[in-house]
């Protein structure tokens, strides 16, 4: 449902956190159309019949931005324990396999209730429409993020390979006995997605300003030389964003220097994929030249922290992105490889995580490096230039964050409480563009035990369905780990993780 938004609403008594001027004061907040009209003095003037909205004892800040998501993970959450990205890939077809229409629907729903109730208003989300994207499900999932209120840029994450074909000598890694559909499955062609692709972007049924469509070839290991110029090609046509995942795993960057003869950005790049509306998501597993090549081309990144720790990915050069002069968003990655939605939680990874990798404060990313790096900076990762800001002219995207919750209590700076304290147990409400979809902690614009409900009977179905596959996948998984064991032993130009031999000591 979409409940009509008031001419004039006026904000009053809130202490707004200005990232951009980097301060915290008391002001009041003029709201017309659903975009910020005015920032103003406690008691400024307001229309006449402008709804008033008591700010007492909250803080203000922009609604998180999310730079990179799979919204179809939220299903998957707790799922996997002692996973790197490639035994999640190789378990992917029991984990993400027999969705039907409505479990899609079901799992963007729910993945953005959990990012409104913990204060993210905006989010980047390759989801997975297997075997092709279809205008059903991009309607479903793109009203299902408009009615929780999130403004969502949709990339479907396709491939045109296989996984046991992208890794080098994967395939002949595993026995001909353990050979079964799981790996001889077939792609989808190059043709087949680039022709789904230019029907969605040809009658994109929403508007941009809220739900944006882009293109996801997901890693360039899986994606054939065609496919991703294609991709291209069709990008720059409908003027759209790409967003791939570049360099997130050792894996990969050894994989990319096996096959192309150069780093997988350095290949990329020769395809002329890389420019402003592209964005590397992870891109751990990069050099000083790959980062050059990024910036030389105004291209993104998307740094996702917590799932990179949590599979094991490796350490993103946070510190060097930024000095680079690259636009950095941070993401929370899908739920079944990050666990979470939580955009506050991924803030104080990016800044914890950054002090590990080096014993000079200066060069640890700050609590205003990552609130930027989660607001403004995120929202033109997207592409939504009028977000991410509590400034006139913006969308009115904004949180409340209850100033009584233990985590600010007591209240000596906003700022690095929000970074280093808050948990998202301290959002109350959630306005998005001028609409209240989160008060007092309660979704206005949905049932949200109903969505439980739907939840529930989706991954009970989807458990029954997928315990066949899932044998066969655990089946191949010990291959797939020593495999890809071996290539992480390989050199390669650069170190992203922190490893420790106890046989040295």
């Amino acid at each position: 449902m979409t409940e009509r938004v008031p001419e004039f609403q006026v904000i009053r008594g809130g202490l707004v956190l200005d990232v951009e001027r980097r301060s915290a004061d008391f002001r009041d907040i003029l709201i017309k159309g659903g975009k910020i009209h005015e920032v103003g003095a406690p008691g400024m003037a307001a229309p006449a019949g402008a709804v008033e909205i008591s700010a007492r004892d909250k803080l203000l800040i922009p609604g998180l931005v999310n730079a990179h998501t799979h919204g179809h993970g939220s299903l998957g959450k707790g799922l996997g324990d002692k996973w790197s990205l490639e035994l999640y890939l190789s378990a992917l077809a029991w984990v993400g396999g027999g969705c039907t229409l409505e479990d899609k629907e079901t799992a963007a729903q729910l993945n953005a209730a959990e990012m409104i109730l913990k204060g993210c208003t905006a989010a980047y989300d390759m989801y997975v429409d297997f075997p092709v994207v279809s205008a059903d499900t991009v309607n479903l999932i793109g009203r299902a993020y408009e009615n929780v209120g999130v403004r969502a840029v949709l990339a479907p994450m396709m491939s045109d390979k296989t996984f046991y074909q992208a890794i080098p000598g994967l395939y002949d890694a595993i026995p001909e006995k353990a050979r079964n559909e799981i790996v001889t499955r077939a792609a989808i062609s190059a043709e087949q997605h680039l022709k789904a692709c230019r029907a969605m972007l040809h009658d994109w049924p929403f508007d941009r300003q809220k739900i944006a469509p882009a293109l996801g070839p997901t890693i360039p290991l899986h994606c054939s030389e065609e496919f991703m110029i294609g991709c291209r090609d069709l990008a720059r046509e409908y003027g759209v964003e790409i967003q791939m995942h570049l360099g997130e795993t050792k894996v990969q960057a050894v994989s990319g220097i096996e096959r192309y003869g150069k780093s997988l950005t350095a290949y990329i790049d020769g395809l002329g994929m890389l420019g402003p509306n592209f964005t590397g998501s992870h891109c751990i597993w990069l050099d000083n030249d790959d980062l050059r090549r990024l910036r030389d081309k105004g291209a993104k990144i998307a740094h996702n922290p917590g799932s990179n720790m949590r599979i094991g990915s490796g350490i993103a050069p946070a510190r060097e992105i930024i000095d680079a002069g690259i636009l950095m968003g941070i993401g929370s990655d899908g739920s079944a490889t990050s666990d979470n939605q939580n955009m506050f939680e991924a803030m104080r990874m990016a800044a914890l995580v950054s002090r590990v990798v080096s014993a000079e404060p200066d060069r640890w990313l700050g609590v205003w490096d990552v609130l930027s790096a989660a607001t403004e900076n995120g929202a033109k990762v997207l592409g939504f230039a009028q977000s991410g800001r509590l400034s006139p002219g913006y969308n009115a995207d904004i949180v409340f964050l209850d100033l009584g919750n233990i985590n600010f209590v007591p209240l000596n700076s906003p700022a690095n409480q929000v970074v280093f304290s808050e948990d998202s147990s301290a959002v109350e409400s959630v306005m998005a563009g001028g609409r209240m979809v989160l008060q007092n902690r309660r979704f206005t614009t949905f049932d949200y035990d109903k969505l439980r409900e739907k939840v529930q009977r989706a991954v009970q179905r989807l458990k029954e369905v997928n315990a066949a596959t899932k044998i066969k996948c655990e089946a191949v998984a010990e291959y797939v780990m020593h495999h890809c064991s071996g290539l992480n032993c390989s050199h390669y130009a650069v170190e992203r993780r922190l490893n420790y031999d106890p046989k040295a000591v």
